[in-house]
Formats: structure tokens, C-alpha cells, sequence
């Protein structure tokens, strides 16, 4: 009963849309003309500045029918044309809506939206993804509750985007499942009036998997609004965001050989005997949001004047709790015997709330300069105290950090400047993170980025504090880590001709990291996964990381190259990464049917190197390091055939298709296999009023 009340809820929110859509569309006016300031919303300014696709000016184009208008005397509004359509992230940046169908389009066409080079995902789709490639640049200045594996699909305040629309829009995306289940993430933005703008999203999917034991469900809704005032002195942007993610838990395979010895007896996944089946774990997440500004001042030369000299303060508002649960029905050896309770029921919570004051100045000539201090006020709980004989453990961590800190950008010809700074006054799990990045543009096709990151802060609150039914995942670690300490450089060079290189070197000390204790005995018994316990790394760990991207075409046809190279030097083994990592696109490009088709069809290359890939623990939803075996070192084939008819894109994908003749070597984590060849389609379709 629960799955077919998800499947009606698809139904339902899919009609509320389609008719929200034809209601909004009586709402049909023309967002005035608005100087660029401190509360206008700024253009993308990235580490590397990366090629966007080209967008027709006039595919939504619109024109007034009334041809009596003009002996009338009445002028005729501006035609509307995409860029029109706008698209306004956490950082006030804007970019437009883009119905383009390319090359990098396809790779953003999975759950996450996003490309998904530096990841590995599991057989079925919502399950956890492992990590081909190390990102120490962006680390989140505040510990989050852990269960990293959990959250690659989670839409944290800094993944919401907000809307400024002239009409009504919709986009539905919607892409079938590995079996018995369909994805579907569907949006609508209005303009409430011409200065309020608004948006309804909702994400969901329900795929059963090939194997017995997988099943994997979403749900995430999401309200967002944006408003500025007539004089254009005061705006606010915020949102609403209810987001749950569940998933059933199997351990992996019990008997590896059932999966490659290739025998015709289990070609049915369904068949192969898993560890167990009787677990499960969950996310669960509510936030509000609200982000707003006040011009003090607002000074121009003249009405032509789309930079000028403002002072402004702002307040932004955040309020979020999160419950993250797993759930088993009896004891297994796989987590630990003599468990203190049955059956298994752990649930970690954390509520935290964010407050931050700004003053910000704004001058043509001394560019962006703005200082901040915020209060950030957490209380990461469970039920009760654990009282054993050799410790006792809390129950909660609660708290606040108070921090100042400032930003500054500003541009100098060529030259773009851009810095960020935070210093905690008080508390305890922060200490202070500073991003610095400067941009030279050579001349309209090559660019040259520097960047640097320093950051010093706790690792995740589980690692901190956890309590569980298992008696083995039960720790305090409070007063024993250390704040983890980050520097990152980085240098790209971005070329129309010569492609995309970046480089990133970084120096990590206190590096946090989850493993097993488990004797060889114990691994043999299949136990390894019960001893998984936090741990923080005494020495210095260095790890390069450089990325070459470069696209080559020729006629019709073209070949999308992206290689990635990794290095680390540490003294223990506990940074496992893959040195080499490629994918390879080779495609074909054309209009077909007189032009009211364009196709794309091609096939996929992708590849790393075998590593000691991180291991998979369901109970605590992270990975742990492993330096038993190595793994990897196969291909990926995919085959693919998209098209684009006016605004929708048609997606169809063979992926996997060199496991039909290969051998079943191929893993996204030890026990866990990656997906075997599957068919699956969907598409992207955009309505304009």
C-alpha cells in the first residue's frame, strides 16, 4: 500500500502543475529593466571559467497580434525571448534557462542532476556513490550529522535555486528506474507580480533494483520565493524544503561466486543470496530559509548609472532539523553479536539555526567590500546516556559558535578579484576557513584562475558522538579529535582552443576517516563490517589532483575528452584514490526531419585505474577505507541517442553495454557490484506561457 500512495502522489503533483501551469499563465507581465547593484543578482563568477551552451534568443519569442495598436498610439511591449528566464543561486548569481541539448547535458541526465565523473555509483539508483576523486576545496565551514554516503542527493541551502520569470514555466524531467519504478523532478515558477517571484518543486523516484534486497525511495519538496521592491532598495530570497531519502539495506553479496562465476542460475539478480534482508536507513530533513537585504544608500551619477555606490545590511535566517535512522528487524553478525536491544532502532538527530548580520559597501572603483558576524546554534541529540564499565557517553553535543568575517570582488580590466574570510570568536568546532581566487583574462578565448583555500574545523558530529544498539558503534570523540586542517592551491587555465586544465594540490593534517578493526579471523567470518569505528590520522597527508578537458570536432562529428590524474603521499594508508580516471565521448551531431529534429548519438568511454576502494557500512551510511583488496581497472560502455523537439529533450541510454561480454569483475564497492547492461529512457521537457 505505501508504494502505490508514492506512485499517486506522482499523479497528483504531475496534474497540480499542469494545472498550475494554465493558471499562472493569466499572470503575464514583463519584469521591468533593473540596475545592476548590491541586491541585483551578479553573473557566475567560477574558478575556471567554463564554456556555456548557446541559447536561442527567441524560442519562447512572443508578440503582441493587435496590429491596430500602433494607430493607437500605444507601444508594443519588448518581445520575450529564454534569456528572459532566469536562474538565481544561493550566492545571488544568475544564469539562464537553457533548453540546449549538448554533450554536457548528457552527463548531468542521472539523479543527481549533476556530472558524476568523479563518482561511482551503486547497482541501483538512490544508493550511495563512491568516490573516484577528492574535492578539498569546498568544505563546509560547520559540521554536518554525518552519513556522507546518504547525502549526494540532498539538497542542502546552497543547492536551491530561485526564479525571476516574465510568465510561467515548467520543467518536467522524468527518466525510468533500474526496475519497477519511475524518477520524476518537476518544477514550476510563476510571477506571483511583476517584483515576486515563486517556485514548487518536487523530486521523487521508486526503483525496486535487480537484486532481492534494494529497494531505494525519494521525496523532496521545495517551495522557494524571491522579491524586490519597486525602488529596488529592499530583497529577499528564501524557501521551504522537506526532503526524505530511504533505502533498503543488504550488506552486499553473501557468496561472491554466485555473482562471477557467471552461472545461468543467478544471470536473475533476484536469485543471489545477499547477507540480509531485514534493514533499512533513512534521511529525513526540514528547513526554512530566508535571505534579505536593505539598501542604506543608493547613490547614482545619473539614471545610466549600473553601478553605483551603495550601502547596504542584510540579514539571512536558517533554520533546519534532520533525523538520520537505521532500522533492522533482528541481530546480525555482520554489525556485532549480543546487541543491548532488538530489534535494531538507531536514530541520530541534529537541529541547528544560523543567523548572520551584514554590512556590505559597493563602489565602482573599490569594487564589493562587505563584513558579516553569525551565530550558528546546534544540538546534536540521541534517546539516552550509555553507562558501560569503561565509560560513560553522552547523549547530545549542543552548543553555538559565534564567528566574524568579511568578503571582497571587485574587477580591474582583466582582472577579477574574489575573497572570503570567517574567524570563530567562540566555540568549539570551528576555528576558520579564508578562499581566495583572482581571474586573468588574456584576451576572449584564454583565461588564467588562481586559488587558495585554508580551512580549519571539526569532522562530521558522528564521528564526534555516536550512540547504537550494536554495542561496537558506540563512541565519544568530542574531547579526544582534533579540528581537522586544510590548505588547497589551485591554477586553471581555461582556452577555447587548447581546452580546460586545472590543478589541485592540498595538504590535509587531523584527516578523520572511518575503518575496521576486525583480526583476519574475523574478516573470514564476514564480521569485518561489525568493527567500523572512527579514527583521525597523526601525519600530514599531500594530494594532487589534476583534470584535463578538451573537446575536438570535426564536421558533425566530435570527440569529448575529460582525464584526471591523482597522486597522494601519506605515511598510512588511508587516503585511497584511483590515479588515473578518463571518459571519452565520441558522438555525432545533426538536424534531421527538415530541422525539426536535432539528434545526437554516440558512445561512452569511462575508466580508472584499480585502487583499495572504499568499503560500504549500511548501519552508519558512510564508507570505510580498505586496504585488503583493489579493485576497479574495467571500462564502462555506454551508448546513448538524444534528441531535441522545440524545448523537450529525449534521452536514451544502453548503459553497461560491455557487460553482456565481459567478465562480472566489475564492483562500486567490495560486496556491492555495479549494474549490469540496462536500457532506460526519459526526458526533459520545458513549457513557456
Amino acid at each position: 500500500m505505501p508504494n502505490q500512495y508514492h506512485g499517486m502522489r506522482f499523479l497528483i503533483l504531475t496534474l497540480l502543475l499542469f494545472f498550475g501551469h494554465v493558471l499562472m499563465a493569466q499572470q503575464d507581465s514583463l519584469p521591468p529593466t533593473k540596475q545592476a547593484d548590491s541586491l541585483q543578482l551578479q553573473d557566475k563568477d567560477s574558478l575556471l571559467t567554463k564554456s556555456k551552451d548557446s541559447i536561442p534568443k527567441d524560442s519562447t519569442r512572443r508578440k503582441l497580434k493587435d496590429k491596430g495598436m500602433d494607430r493607437l498610439g500605444v507601444k508594443k511591449e519588448d518581445s520575450i525571448s529564454i534569456r528572459d528566464y532566469k536562474i538565481i543561486s544561493y550566492q545571488r548569481d544568475t544564469i539562464y534557462v537553457d533548453t540546449t541539448l549538448t554533450i554536457k547535458k548528457e552527463y548531468k541526465y542521472n539523479y543527481l542532476r549533476k556530472d558524476d565523473f568523479e563518482l561511482m555509483p551503486f547497482t541501483n539508483m538512490g544508493q550511495p556513490y563512491n568516490e573516484l576523486g577528492k574535492n578539498f576545496l569546498e568544505t563546509p565551514y560547520y559540521p554536518r550529522i554525518g552519513a556522507t554516503a546518504k547525502h549526494p542527493g540532498y539538497f542542502e541551502k546552497e543547492d536551491i535555486n530561485y526564479y525571476n520569470v516574465p510568465t510561467p514555466m515548467t520543467e518536467l524531467m522524468f527518466k525510468t528506474t533500474m526496475e519497477q519504478g519511475q524518477f520524476l523532478d518537476a518544477l514550476l515558477a510563476f510571477n506571483v507580480s511583476k517584483r515576486f517571484n515563486a517556485s514548487i518543486a518536487y523530486n521523487g523516484f521508486r526503483s525496486l533494483g535487480k537484486y532481492r534486497y534494494e529497494e531505494a525511495q525519494d521525496g523532496k519538496f521545495r517551495v522557494a520565493f524571491n522579491y524586490l521592491t519597486q525602488n529596488g532598495r529592499y530583497g529577499l530570497q528564501g524557501h521551504i524544503a522537506a526532503q526524505e531519502m530511504e533505502s533498503e539495506e543488504s550488506g552486499g553479496l553473501q557468496d561472491r561466486s554466485q555473482f562471477e562465476d557467471d552461472l545461468p542460475d543467478f544471470q536473475d539478480r533476484a536469485k543471489i543470496d545477499l547477507l540480509y534482508t531485514d534493514a533499512n536507513n533513512r534521511i529525513l530533513g526540514k528547513r526554512y530559509f530566508l535571505d534579505h537585504q536593505y539598501k542604506l544608500v543608493n547613490h547614482k551619477k545619473d539614471s545610466t548609472d549600473k553601478e553605483p555606490t551603495t550601502l547596504v545590511i542584510g540579514h539571512e535566517f536558517s533554520y533546519e532539523s534532520k533525523i538520520y535512522d537505521f532500522e533492522q528487524t533482528r541481530q546480525n553478525d555482520a554489525f556485532g553479536q549480543d546487541p543491548f536491544l532488538t530489534p535494531i532502532e538507531d536514530r541520530a538527530r541534529l537541529k541547528t539555526m544560523f543567523n548572520k548580520g551584514t554590512v556590505g559597501f559597493s563602489n565602482r572603483t573599490l569594487g564589493r567590500l562587505s563584513g558579516n558576524i553569525s551565530l550558528y546554534n546546534y544540538n546534536y541529540f540521541f534517546n539516552s546516556l550509555l553507562i558501560t564499565e569503561e565509560e560513560t557517553i553522552q547523549n547530545k553535543l549542543k552548543g553555538e559558535e559565534i564567528s566574524v568575517g568579511g568578503s571582497y570582488s571587485n574587477t580591474l580590466g582583466p582582472f577579477f578579484l574574489k575573497g572570503n574570510v570567517n574567524y570563530t570568536v567562540s566555540g568549539d568546532l570551528t576555528g576558520n576557513n579564508f578562499d581566495a581566487m583572482a581571474r586573468y583574462r588574456l584576451n576572449d578565448n584564454n583565461s588564467i584562475t588562481g586559488a587558495i583555500h585554508i580551512s580549519s574545523r571539526m569532522p562530521d558530529f558522528n564521528y564526534l558522538l555516536y550512540q547504537s544498539d550494536y554495542r561496537n558503534f558506540n563512541w565519544q570523540n568530542n574531547n579526544t579529535f582534533e579540528k581537522v586542517q586544510t590548505q588547497s592551491i589551485k591554477f586553471g587555465f581555461d582556452s577555447k582552443y587548447f581546452g580546460q586544465l586545472e590543478a589541485t594540490y592540498s595538504v590535509v593534517d587531523n584527516y578523520t576517516y572511518f575503518a575496521s578493526t576486525a583480526s583476519e579471523e574475523e574478516i573470514g567470518l564476514g564480521q569485518e563490517t561489525a568493527f567500523v569505528r572512527p579514527f583521525q590520522e597523526s601525519g600530514t597527508i599531500n594530494h594532487l589532483k589534476a583534470k584535463y578537458i578538451k573537446e575536438v570536432k570535426w564536421r558533425k562529428w566530435a570527440l569529448m575528452n575529460t582525464v584526471m590524474y591523482q597522486e597522494v603521499t601519506q605515511d598510512n594508508q588511508v587516503l585511497n584514490l584511483p590515479q588515473v580516471v578518463t571518459r571519452n565521448s565520441l558522438y555525432f551531431s545533426s538536424d534531421v526531419f527538415k530541422k525539426a529534429m536535432f539528434l545526437q548519438t554516440g558512445v561512452t568511454f569511462k575508466y580508472f585505474t584499480s585502487y583499495n576502494m572504499n568499503a560500504y557500512n549500511p548501519l552508519l551510511g558512510e564508507f570505510y577505507i580498505q586496504n585488503n583488496e583493489e579493485l576497479g581497472g574495467y571500462p564502462l560502455l555506454d551508448v546513448f541517442i538524444n534528441a531535441k523537439v522545440k524545448q523537450t529533450r529525449i534521452y536514451l541510454k544502453a548503459e553497461h553495454l560491455n557487460s553482456i561480454f565481459s567478465e562480472p569483475n566489475y564492483y562500486s564497492s567490495p560486496n556491492y557490484p555495479y549494474r549490469d547492461f540496462v536500457i532506460r529512457f526519459g526526458l526533459v521537457w520545458n513549457f513557456f506561457s
